[in-house]
């Protein structure tokens, strides 16, 4: 097949991948929208209670009236605590993965706790975080580290057990040592393990800060959720989930822009 035939064929796939992303994406715009339209026209007709369920329009309302106040501030509180907790927990969990791979007799003393710590509920520690840290932003970063760190040491000490056993084979044959096969083989290696952990770990981080600002906090968006349901302002709650959900998405997608650069 000569280079022009090639060519063209590549032209028609990159516009099937085009024409798919656009279809991708104008499906999820109507399930939104549809979603949207259908809420408004079901709490107008009285088949959903809007003081239960709020609806679209009081949603809008009452994000027009927080963003005339102090909207602004809360949503930047708890983005500062969660990237604190995500930033701390990415780089104590590699740390800790990288000490468990390092000794195989840490990593099978240390393996039956991380297990009992991954399924422990870390809300029932909430109360003993405050005793520990304070009633304060360090408590809502240390429940956020919590909920985040143990999954990541999982994650990224699976990922450096795993690692091709044959490369690591081929290192010793040329008697490389264990920094030299960490750093030129494992490290390497495990990069989309990296992006995949952050991928978790950025979520979970939000969740521990969620959880933090339930029980502590006087700002943030869990403190608008909290409050919105102790007054019985469900029009409050609802639009606090929905600016933490679009906040969630921005800050998973920034991972993912992070990820496809260092994957360069």
């Amino acid at each position: 097949m000569d280079k022009k035939a090639i060519s063209k064929d590549r032209r028609v796939y990159l516009r099937k991948q085009k024409a798919n992303k656009i279809a991708i994406l104008t499906v999820q715009i109507l399930i939104v929208v549809g979603f949207i339209a259908l809420w408004e026209i079901l709490a107008n007709l009285g088949i959903i209670d809007s003081f239960i369920a709020s609806q679209p329009s009081r949603i809008l309302k009452t994000f027009m009236n927080l963003s005339e106040n102090d909207l602004l501030t809360h949503v930047g509180i708890t983005c500062f605590e969660t990237m604190i907790g995500f930033g701390l927990g990415a780089l104590l969990g590699v740390l800790i993965a990288i000490i468990l791979w390092w000794s195989n007799f840490l990593s099978k003393v240390a393996d039956p706790f991380l297990v009992v710590l991954n399924s422990l509920p870390k809300i029932a520690l909430g109360p003993v975080i405050i005793i520990w840290v304070g009633a304060g932003m360090g408590a809502i970063i240390v429940m956020a580290l919590a909920i985040s760190l143990i999954v990541t040491v999982l994650e990224i000490l699976n990922g450096f057990l795993n690692t091709d056993k044959e490369l690591l084979k081929m290192a010793k044959t040329f008697n490389a040592n264990k920094m030299q096969v960490l750093t030129k083989i494992v490290i390497p290696a495990n990069i989309s393990t990296f992006i995949n952990s952050l991928k978790v770990n950025i979520g979970l981080s939000l969740v521990g800060v969620i959880s933090g600002e339930f029980l502590v906090s006087k700002a943030g968006l869990g403190y608008l959720i909290v409050y919105g349901g102790q007054v019985f302002q469900l029009d409050l709650v609802m639009t606090s989930v929905i600016i933490l959900s679009i906040v969630a998405a921005i800050m998973y997608q920034g991972v993912v822009i992070l990820g496809k650069i260092v994957q360069r």
